[in-house]
């Protein structure tokens, strides 16, 4: 979880009130975090904060949470908002590139050491969680005096433009700052395979950001800089206006004025927008969720501690939460709220009123026995995710697509659904295991979901230079053997083995796995260059009916 340092100084001047710093280490966890350390002799707070709530990812978001907290300024915090004038172009070539842009004008910033800590500390947090390393989000915030608006977010050739990048003193191309620069060097993975690249320039032409790798040094903030113009791109619209919500509103707490601009693309928007969201919030539901009886002006207050602002009718409590607040999905995120807002410390405690014992399951005893079993045979367990994707579960494979259990928000086109065969998790740690000596030979035991069922499998793949169908079959027959069991084997003809070379696995008349040589193209694909064999077994199929005499 983001670990957030500052000091306690800095913390309560933004809160207005002298609060004892014991009172401030007892009271942030009840908010949703944990206390990392506090450095007596420096008066410096470390906060780890849950990964959901980005708006506390800087002292200026914790004070603005903890005068709420505290009662000292319950309810929502509006900020005024100004029009600058300001136009953004947004060029339709960066659809295909990096689609979306906001901005936003802060005027009337006073530059601090604490500020350009904070700054800079939640600009990187932002981007290694919202942003997934830049990916979704990258936030470009530069002094405005240094040129010329209006403002154009475009794609451009890698040769076309050079500018000077931070921390360089040279011009370089676009293509340059991705071979050269460290920044460039490091993300310029998210651009792979992209014909263009995009950037925003000014009035003039000059480069203020080539996002989501670097700022130019010509607009560079420094100690004086008294107006900035803050730019998100990314790959998610609502992503990247709730992070410029989250920076421009940090600025505004220590004094600085917040300015809209007009972003013009296909339509026509005004960023940044603090409207808050609009939610509605059952009482009966909340209570009964919560195991209290409060009532609706008792839940009201709890809200307002947290920062919302809130009213009721007869049978509903209207809610209005900050725009600020992007982990907001459903009313039970409001009700989370609803139980800090009380305190946790209020539920009391209540010792349980039924003994159970807790014991290990049949088939997870005989998955340890399985991977004794493996070793013993000379293979190197490994664990890879459950998440997987279509391509790789099925295209790679040369495998009949069949239905998945797909994820609804995927944090990437690699894990967008539950895999259906653990074969192609090995092939990819044999791709990022292939600089390594050979013979190498792997196996796992893990789940898969088959039928939107979960079931457990074991997988078993080896390489080297004489791999072939008969060592797989001869591992496969000592492992059936050891665990009792009767067998025949059938030709099974799989996209994934080379032709002939494969049987499918019969036990007590069903199929309960495969075996046989990956295909060559198969081979090629995963950029290896060794022949491969290997089997998959459903172990609760081989265990069926006899768990408990092999446990």
């Amino acid at each position: 979880m983001p670990v957030i340092t500052f000091g306690y100084r800095d913390l309560i001047s933004l809160i207005g009130r002298d609060v004892p710093v014991d009172i401030l280490l007892e009271r942030m966890p009840m908010m949703g975090a944990d206390l990392h350390h506090y450095d007596s002799e420096n008066e410096e707070i470390a906060m780890e904060f849950f990964p959901d709530r980005p708006d506390l990812y800087s002292v200026e978001g914790v004070a603005r949470s903890l005068r709420a907290f505290l009662g000292y300024d319950p309810g929502l915090k509006r900020y005024p908002i100004e029009e600058s004038g300001i136009i953004l172009y947004r060029d339709s070539s960066v659809e295909n590139v990096r689609p979306y842009v906001v901005g936003g004008v802060v005027r009337g910033v006073e530059m601090s050491d604490p500020l350009i800590r904070s700054l800079m500390e939640l600009q990187e947090k932002i981007h290694l969680t919202v942003g997934r390393k830049r990916a979704k989000v990258s936030i470009g915030i530069h002094d405005l005096d240094r040129v010329e608006p209006p403002f154009t977010y475009k794609a451009v050739d890698p040769e076309e433009i050079s500018f000077v990048p931070l921390a360089k003193d040279e011009p370089m191309n676009l293509r340059e700052i991705l071979e050269r620069h460290e920044k460039g060097v490091d993300y310029r993975y998210i651009l792979e395979g992209k014909g263009k690249y995009p950037i925003i320039v000014d009035r003039d032409g000059d480069v203020l950001s080539f996002p989501p790798i670097i700022n130019g040094q010509l607009t560079a903030v420094n100690e004086n800089t008294s107006s900035m113009f803050i730019d998100v791109t990314g790959t998610d619209l609502p992503a990247i206006s709730g992070a410029l919500n989250i920076v421009s509103t940090a600025l505004a707490e220590r004094g600085a004025k917040i300015q809209v601009i007009m972003v013009e693309g296909n339509d026509r928007v005004t960023t940044p927008d603090l409207k808050p969201t609009k939610w509605s919030l059952d009482p009966a539901m909340c209570n009964s969720m919560l195991g209290l009886e409060l009532d609706r002006s008792e839940i009201c207050r709890c809200l307002r501690k947290m920062g919302y602002g809130c009213d009721f009718d007869d049978t509903t409590i209207n809610v209005l939460a900050p725009s600020t607040r992007m982990d907001l999905l459903h009313p039970v995120d409001l009700i989370e709220d609803v139980a800090k807002g009380h305190g946790y410390e209020q539920f009391g405690t209540q010792l349980p009123t039924v003994q159970t014992a807790g014991g290990e399951r049949s088939i997870e005893k005989a998955s340890n026995l399985v991977r004794a079993m493996m070793i013993g045979y000379g293979y190197f367990e490994v664990t890879t995710l459950t998440l997987s994707s279509p391509k790789e579960q099925f295209e790679n494979v040369r495998w009949e697509e069949t239905d998945v259990v797909e994820i609804l928000n995927p944090i990437s086109e690699d894990h967008t659904c539950l895999r259906v065969h653990l074969l192609p998790s090995l092939l990819n740690v044999l791709r990022k295991n292939k600089h390594r000596d050979l013979p190498q030979r792997i196996f796992e035991v893990g789940d898969v979901i088959v039928d939107k069922k979960r079931r457990r499998h074991l997988a078993v793949m080896s390489t080297h230079s004489r791999a072939s169908f008969t060592e797989m079959k001869s591992v496969l027959e000592g492992f059936l053997r050891d665990c009792s069991l009767k067998w025949e084997f059938c030709p099974a003809g799989l996209g994934l083995f080379v032709e002939g070379r494969d049987a499918h696995v019969i036990v007590d008349g069903q199929r309960i796995g495969y075996f046989g040589e990956i295909h060559p193209q198969i081979i090629t694909v995963y950029g290896l260059g060794q022949p491969m064999v290997a089997f998959e077994i459903d172990l609760e199929m081989v265990l069926s009916g006899k768990l408990d005499r092999i446990v």
